[in-house]
C-alpha cells in the first residue's frame, strides 16, 4: 500500500483501491456481494520492463524497504490469496485489504 515509495500519482491510485473497496462493500453488503482487494508486494512478473524514468531517489528508498524481504513473491502466491477470498472459506471476510508481501510493509 505504499505504492514502492515512488511517485505521488502511483501511491494514490494505491489508496484509491482501499477506498473503492470500502464504498463497493457499503453499496452491496446488503444484496450479499463481498468485495476485498490484494496489495501484492514485489512479485515476479515482467512490470519492471515496461517502468520508465525511474526516480533514483524512489529507487533509493525503495531498496532499503526491500532489503527486509528475504524473497519476491511468485504469481501463484497471489493468485491462492484470490482463491481464497473468492471461496466460501472467506465469507465472513468483507471490505478489507489482504496484504501478500512477505512483511515489505511491516517497517511502516
Amino acid at each position: 500500500m505504499n505504492g514502492a515509495h515512488a511517485g505521488a500519482a502511483y501511491t494514490a491510485s494505491k489508496h484509491a483501491v482501499v477506498g473503492l473497496t470500502k464504498n463497493t462493500v457499503f453499496m452491496y453488503a446488503q444484496k450479499g456481494i463481498r468485495c476485498n482487494a490484494i496489495a501484492p508486494g514485489a512479485v515476479e512478473t515482467n512490470i519492471s520492463s515496461s517502468i520508465n524514468n525511474i526516480s533514483n531517489l524512489g529507487q533509493e528508498r525503495t531498496g532499503k524497504a526491500q532489503a527486509v524481504i528475504p524473497r519476491t513473491g511468485k504469481p501463484k502466491e497471489i493468485a491462492n490469496v484470490a482463491l481464497f477470498l473468492a471461496s466460501d472459506e472467506s465469507s465472513f471476510i468483507n471490505g478489507t485489504v489482504v496484504t501478500a508481501d512477505g512483511g515489505w510493509t511491516s517497517p511502516f
